[in-house]
């Protein structure tokens, strides 16, 4: 009996012995950040077979103001891309007052639900000295990719407020900047340090319930899981406005938007 109770404790001393000096490996530590194609949100997928989806129109209640045409002369090549005056893009109106360039979505915190982040990217051109499209949106995590149609550099730059701030230059021919954001935002103004007219803005989403008017003023946002939401809209001029609006099982509902022209900021 002695024998074997000092044989243990030989055993546990020369374990001891190797721990101490490192003999084993330590497990690596997991990464905190999760691949580019992760699905936003941290819980279930949304069941198709009970979605509905939210449809409307944007209108504004009365003309848009009058814009001064765009002084492009102190670039050449701008001013000669142009055979007619060049208006800002503040306001845009269609038939009966739609309004475009206006970002609809779903306001409500959507993380119980997980939601694959799109692999094709987003454009955003650069033509004939101006963003266009004047607004863009877009998952956080999806690509936006800046491309550059003039003959002359382009300076993009984008000011958020919750997501990293970049800053980058494009010559004539340069290949397309691709770039992220992490965070939600609405929205993030987009600038050309070398062209001070230039102006646009990027909203950025955690799920995929969102949309962007045309000059028809239109939107649908489709498959959404049955709830009650607050559906906004965003315009870079008059702020936001938004509605409830509940959603059954295989549900579709239509909302209609109505800015008040005198409800305009400035810059």
């Amino acid at each position: 009996m002695r024998i074997k109770w000092q044989a243990a404790i030989f055993t546990a001393a020369l374990a001891l012995t190797f721990a101490g000096c490192g003999g084993g490996e330590k497990p690596a530590p997991e990464s905190s950040t999760a691949p580019a194609s992760a699905p936003a949100g941290g819980g279930a997928a949304v069941d198709a077979t009970t979605a509905g989806s939210v449809s409307g129109t944007v209108n504004l209640d009365s003309p848009a103001p009058t814009f001064k045409a765009i002084n492009m002369s102190a670039e050449a090549f701008c001013s000669k891309a142009h055979t007619s005056a060049v208006m800002p893009e503040d306001v845009v109106t269609g038939d009966k007052g739609a309004l475009a360039n206006v970002v609809v979505y779903v306001k409500d915190d959507m993380s119980k639900y997980s939601f694959d982040t799109p692999k094709d990217p987003v454009a955003l051109d650069q033509r004939g000295c101006m963003y266009s499209p004047h607004v863009v949106a877009l998952m956080a995590g999806q690509t936006i990719e800046v491309k550059n149609d003039d003959q002359t550099t382009h300076n993009i730059h984008p000011t958020p407020k919750d997501n990293r701030e970049w800053n980058q230059s494009q010559p004539p021919g340069a290949a397309p900047l691709d770039e992220t954001f992490a965070r939600g935002e609405v929205a993030i103004p987009v600038k050309c340090n070398v062209h001070p007219w230039m102006k646009g803005y990027i909203a950025v989403f955690k799920h995929p319930f969102f949309a962007v008017t045309t000059k028809d003023g239109k939107f649908e946002l489709k498959g959404l899981p049955p709830g009650t939401y607050t559906i906004e809209a965003w315009q870079e001029k008059y702020g936001v406005v938004d509605q409830q609006v509940t959603i059954g099982p295989k549900d579709s509902k239509t909302v209609s938007f109505t800015f008040k022209a005198a409800g305009a900021t400035g810059d």
